[in-house]
């Protein structure tokens, strides 16, 4: 699919090291929360392109997704250093890993994967549905949208270490039967979905999205 250049609309730190990148959405652009982009630009003279989950609720004119920035990286810098009318290429969406209009969601999240989290989490109370998201994280990412969720209806339970995962979502699911998603890198895949098990939540239903190797791996 080819990409298409759109104008950014704003750049927005929502944590340390973290940005939401809200972009125009292209002519017939159609996501759900949950699949991803791909974002394409010359960077010092060469075409560079990284995958980013869609962290918006609802695609209206624009939509936003929300990445963390490795400071020795390429990509991560040049995108937090755009500005407003500033313009790249998104191609997409893809994935299957995405809200599908389930009543009830549980949504594990470590890092940036707490963007499509929250992205999921309001548009299920949105269409009138039970939420629950477990994030894994020392220094959250999307407080505010957090919080908001919270005061919502939705359940929010943060953590700062993968070892409290289980209990965490025994507590999130408390008995019901929700459609569980993963996001985020490589080995907190793994163990999410290790956690997904020890608290009795069939794993091989969960809808998984791979962000790669973290940074420091």
């Amino acid at each position: 699919m080819n990409a298409t250049r759109v104008p950014v609309v704003s750049v927005r730190t929502v944590g340390s090291d973290a940005i939401a990148l809200e972009l125009r959405s292209p002519d017939g652009f159609d996501a759900r929360p949950g699949q991803f982009v791909k974002l394409s630009a010359t960077v010092d003279g060469e075409e560079v392109s990284r995958f980013y989950t869609v962290s918006s609720s609802h695609i209206t004119e624009t939509f936003e997704t929300t990445l963390t920035i490795d400071p020795t990286g390429t990509f991560g810098p040049y995108l937090s250093s755009l500005e407003e009318g500033d313009t790249i290429g998104v191609a997409g969406p893809f994935g299957n890993a995405y809200y599908e209009d389930e009543e009830q969601t549980l949504i594990v999240a470590g890092g940036p994967g707490v963007g499509p989290a929250v992205g999921i989490g309001e548009r299920t109370l949105a269409d009138g549905g039970e939420t629950a998201v477990v994030y894994v994280d020392e220094d959250p990412i999307h407080e505010d949208r957090l919080s908001a969720l919270s005061e919502q209806g939705g359940t929010v339970i943060v953590v700062s270490d993968v070892a409290a995962l289980p209990a965490a979502i025994e507590e999130a699911t408390a008995g019901g039967e929700p459609q569980s998603f993963v996001y985020g890198f490589a080995g907190f895949l793994d163990a999410a979905t290790d956690a997904l098990v020890g608290a009795g939540v069939d794993a091989e239903a969960a809808k998984l999205e791979n962000f790669g190797p973290a940074p420091e791996e």
